[in-house]
């Protein structure tokens, strides 16, 4: 099975249109108004024009428990990314009041991460992201050092991401873990921050089909 691929921080209609053209697996647009990413006053329609086939997900940073119900069910979300410092108990109320949407809980990750603490998400949980450790929730264009990934002993699958490129292809066929589910890609393939490069994207796309697990 070829590595999923998600593409984050989507916010101009125009894009939003390209992008949904290479039929990613999954499309991230971020209600979080500290990026330079947020959606803003986003039509929700343009969300739900969005074929079956690719998941939008809404990426939030310890945000208001309604306040999350209420935007993934304006926007039809298909999955939900926690970014912050949300505890198990949030997210076991997200999956109670959401059943059908997928619950991916991010981390930042660095030498300093333990990661003992992903045994009390495990229940309420779909997938977990590793990302980069940094003060802004992500989006720093920065690798963290991926043989700390040895240290992660669960069975949850979880979603990659931190600063991958086109440059990261080749150490990314090397990983040789199956709950390695999909590579989340944002910052290394834009323009300018929300705007994403359609000719990066399509070439990434193609090299990481032949990334099977």
């Amino acid at each position: 099975m070829a590595l999923k691929l998600k593409i984050c921080g989507m916010k101009e209609p125009g894009n939003i249109a390209g992008v949904v053209g290479l039929q990613p697996d999954y499309m991230g647009f971020i209600f979080y108004n500290g990026s330079k990413r947020f959606v803003g006053d986003l039509p929700f329609s343009i969300l739900h024009e969005i074929p079956k086939g690719i998941k939008p997900t809404g990426v939030f940073v310890n945000e208001d428990l309604d306040m999350v119900i209420r935007l993934s069910e304006k926007y039809k979300l298909a999955a939900l990314q926690l970014h912050g410092n949300e505890s198990p108990d949030y997210l076991g109320q997200i999956k109670q009041a959401l059943p059908d949407t997928e619950v991916i809980k991010a981390f930042g990750v660095n030498n300093n991460f333990d990661f003992n603490v992903l045994s009390t998400y495990t229940e309420v949980v779909d997938y977990f992201l590793f990302d980069t450790q940094t003060e802004g929730h992500g989006g720093s264009g920065k690798v963290f050092d991926w043989s700390l990934l040895t240290l992660y002993t669960g069975n949850k699958p979880y979603f990659l991401s931190g600063g991958i490129g086109i440059e990261q292809s080749e150490a990314l066929k090397q990983i040789n873990d199956n709950r390695l589910y999909a590579v989340d890609v944002n910052s290394r393939f834009e323009l300018e921050p929300g705007l994403k490069d359609l000719e990066k994207l399509k070439e990434f796309k193609k090299i990481l089909s032949g990334a099977a697990r």
